[in-house]
């Protein structure tokens, strides 16, 4: 990897907490343009895209417009970073923003699979949702099964086949959700499976179930997927996750199958960090997805 395309979005929005619009900048004040530096690696830092202020809501889907708005823009920006040759790391900002910058790896490369790293399903859509909260809807977008608004912006979707979807680290999926991501075919890693099964295993088969027949992987990962005691700072906070070693040596391995084509790195709220902490873990996975070792 010899380029890098750094977006930042400051989108709160489609999430149910405030406050996680100030992510990039809490991974940015972590040091992260340098570390990837340090590894030899161009950076390109394009800044932080930002939402409409105001906007409709409708049809149980919570501030539409500017989770469409933003997921527009942010299509864009990754699009123009894989058409540049660089590899994009987008820094969340609610999970919500998954839904355009998936889109983006998708119609770039045509056939991808996902890798969705996070305590929850996030599979739900404008009917099954029990919040109407849009972060947890662009998994099920991104395969096409609604809503719609959140990845159509013209461009004719291409849409991510489920049989490539694997999602790590589920421990609070709602129940209509957990019927539509069995219904879909996507396959679940709980922490349970973890548990029983040791992460080596999980990831080794979520990389060849993500990587059977496309052209690479697109990880999106949630802090919130991190046990809180190690990762306080998110808005959605389940008890019981990943230790910090099998969150890195998820990253770890992913980093060395050479698969991963595009990163998302979500949720980190500084307004319920201790000190960055969080920030400062997400900064270091990214740069672990990028190569750095820990000795």
């Amino acid at each position: 990897m010899k380029k890098v395309a750094l977006i930042g979005v400051q989108m709160d929005m489609g999430a149910g907490t405030r406050g996680v619009n100030m992510g990039p900048a809490a991974i940015r004040y972590a040091g992260i343009v340098d570390g990837i530096k340090s590894l030899g690696i161009e950076c390109h830092d394009k800044g932080d895209l930002i939402p409409l202020a105001t906007g409709r809501t409708a049809d149980n889907m919570r501030c539409y417009e500017q989770v469409h708005d933003i997921n527009e823009k942010l299509y864009k920006e990754v699009k123009a970073s894989l058409e540049s040759g660089a590899f994009p790391i987008v820094l969340g900002g609610d999970h919500s923003i998954a839904a355009g910058s998936i889109s983006a790896t998708s119609k770039h490369y045509k056939k991808i699979g996902i890798i969705w790293v996070d305590a929850h399903g996030d599979w739900n859509n404008e009917e099954s949702s029990p919040s109407g909260n849009m972060h947890g809807m662009p998994f099920s977008a991104v395969c096409g099964a609604g809503p719609d608004i959140m990845v159509d912006y013209g461009q004719e979707p291409v849409y991510v086949d489920t049989r490539n979807c694997v999602q790590i680290a589920g421990r609070d999926i709602d129940p209509m959700e957990r019927v539509r991501m069995r219904e879909h075919g996507v396959t679940v890693f709980s922490i349970a499976d973890i548990d029983r099964m040791g992460m080596p295993a999980v990831i080794e088969k979520a990389i060849e179930i993500a990587s059977e027949g496309t052209e690479g992987i697109h990880v999106s990962f949630d802090v919130d997927s991190i046990t809180p005691e190690s990762a306080p700072g998110t808005g959605t906070i389940v008890h019981s996750g990943l230790t910090l070693r099998e969150a890195f040596y998820l990253i770890e391995t992913l980093h060395q199958s050479g698969k991963v084509i595009a990163l998302d790195m979500v949720e980190v709220n500084p307004m319920l960090d201790v000190r960055n902490k969080t920030g400062e873990l997400a900064m270091e996975l990214v740069l672990s997805m990028l190569g750095k070792v820990v000795y």
